[in-house]
């Protein structure tokens, strides 16, 4: 399909396009052409801002495939876009020396990317002897995003261990891991119970999480990794289906930005993030 965009006559001009390319994807003549007709005002920035030809509030596709491992507890494959994540639950019936005797279980969590998840090899991190600081931080984003859902007496002395891996690497991959993490923490949950070693559930919400940037001067929902290479600042914010903010995370890369921008990437997060769970629910529905 090829993008329909009109001239200062109203006359449609159709770009020769193939399906899920715009202006930025062209060459040659083609986007010299379409950079002249943006300079004359016939075609609207918005067709030339993001790279895969999304609206600057819309999300990317969700799909959440839930028990995709036979032997882990809880798992799930989710892809957003071209980005895939791998997340698994183990159980242990102990938890850290800091909890025993208290009556509360724990959640933690692990991240890594597979070498070739992206363009070019990266080492994997067991070659430096240490875990990246990228890592640390984006596994304990994850462990507290799933904490604030858990009913931690509820769940009782046992630890849930979240592995997650990333496949392919397109952008948004912790947030990725934040929402298929859940999923596979419902069905080690849902498992417990079934085996009656626990009465009920005990996840208080669902949790996902969605980024927002600032690339050109507009707020873009949902990153790939060539929107969030230019951004300018960039956000990852965590939200529950009840509408309750979890974690917001952001920082400029250039200027500083007007305090009021923050309420306007929560709103368009929040409106990003209906769409997983929605995604959630299917895949739970599926268990």
């Amino acid at each position: 399909s090829a993008p329909i965009l009109s001239t200062d006559s109203g006359q449609a001009l159709t770009f020769p396009l193939e399906e899920g390319r715009n202006l930025l994807a062209l060459d040659g003549g083609e986007l010299e052409w379409g950079w002249k007709k943006l300079m004359q005002g016939s075609v609207g920035l918005e067709a030339l801002l993001r790279t895969d030809g999304r609206r600057q509030d819309e999300a990317r596709k969700v799909t959440i495939t839930p028990a995709y491992q036979k032997f882990a507890e809880g798992s799930a494959l989710i892809q957003v876009g071209l980005t895939k994540v791998l997340c698994a639950v183990s159980l242990e019936e102990r938890v850290p020396a800091f909890l025993r005797g208290q009556g509360k279980g724990w959640v933690t969590a692990e991240y890594s990317m597979l070498p070739r998840a992206t363009s070019t090899r990266t080492p994997r991190e067991r070659d430096a002897g240490r875990v990246s600081g990228r890592s640390q931080e984006i596994q304990r984003l994850i462990g507290r995003a799933l904490r604030a859902v858990t009913d931690l007496k509820a769940l009782g002395e046992r630890t849930v261990q979240l592995d997650c891996d990333v496949i392919e690497a397109d952008g948004g991959t912790r947030t990725a891991a934040i929402t298929g993490a859940y999923v596979a923490l419902y069905q080690a949950m849902q498992l417990l119970v079934k085996h009656r070693v626990i009465p009920k559930i005990p996840l208080q919400a669902s949790v996902a999480a969605v980024s927002v940037g600032l690339v050109n001067g507009e707020l873009l929902l949902d990153l790939c990794y060539d929107e969030d290479f230019r951004a300018q600042a960039d956000f990852n914010v965590v939200f529950t289906d009840r509408g309750e903010l979890i974690e917001l995370q952001g920082a400029t890369e250039a200027a500083p930005f007007p305090r009021q921008r923050v309420a306007e990437v929560l709103a368009l997060a929040a409106q990003g993030v209906e769409p997983l769970f929605r995604a959630q629910r299917d895949a739970i529905r599926n268990l």
